[in-house]
């Protein structure tokens, strides 16, 4: 398949997971790819067709800074994928810090806005755009000790469909997508019991996988996929039937 040739993509958080498997299945379809991320991406390390930039997504002079280096390698921005995110402690609510409440927020929901706040004018300028940020089923149902990040991924809920009517009198569109859970490595974040707990919740009785994610997302930013707008895209094995 080549339906991403000549279309330049940034993904934050890509060096990892759900965004990493995003990120190899738009290169092996053609496009060229930019990662944000502050962990390392171990493969396809700064070729032809991707490049890799050391970004705190939390930092808004890292984005800018950021962005400077990914058009001078890209020359134009299609598609912004915002995966970036982290899963914070599994506590009851009132036994969260303040800090560890306020770093899962400037993660998971300032740094998405972040980015579409730096990358929206390109796309304006360009006349055509594709976005697409990676919320959660928790943002939806609101999963019991995880308030900061169901809270956090709610707000990336509103963000979208805030953005999805701002700008939908433009060839942009801008979608999220909520996974019930999908193993990878943000699993190191969490409780055993949580674990279990969010299995529970799945019918189909198993998690899903990076690729299934991927397929989906790979289609919202395709040119495919130009009548939705400011939706929620749920991929949860059965647990979201609403």
């Amino acid at each position: 398949m080549s339906r991403f040739n000549n279309k330049n993509v940034i993904i934050t958080g890509g060096s990892s997971g759900i965004g990493h498997a995003i990120y190899k299945r738009l290169l092996s379809e053609g496009a060229n790819v930019v990662v944000w991320d502050i962990l390392s991406l171990k493969d396809h390390y700064n070729s032809e067709n991707s490049l890799f930039i050391n970004v705190d997504v939390t930092r808004w002079d890292d984005i800018e800074k950021a962005l400077e280096k990914s058009i001078k390698f890209l020359k134009k921005l299609d598609i912004l994928i915002c995966s970036a995110g982290i899963t914070g402690p599994n506590k009851k609510t009132w036994e969260y810090t303040e800090k560890e409440w306020q770093y899962v927020f400037d993660v998971n929901t300032n740094g998405t806005f972040f980015a579409n706040k730096a990358c929206i004018p390109l796309m304006i300028k360009n006349g055509y755009g594709r976005i697409v940020n990676i919320s959660s089923i928790a943002g939806k149902e609101g999963n019991p000790n995880a308030a900061a990040y169901s809270s956090s991924k709610a707000a990336v809920i509103g963000l979208t469909k805030s953005l999805g009517k701002e700008l939908s009198t433009y060839p942009i569109t801008v979608n999220c997508v909520t996974p019930a859970a999908v193993k990878t490595e943000i699993f190191d974040q969490m409780t055993n019991d949580h674990i279990k707990y969010m299995l529970s919740k799945i019918p189909m009785g198993r998690f899903g996988t990076i690729d299934e994610v991927s397929s989906l997302v790979c289609w919202l930013v395709s040119s495919e996929c130009s009548f939705s707008t400011g939706g929620v895209f749920d991929i949860s094995g059965g647990r979201a039937t609403y």
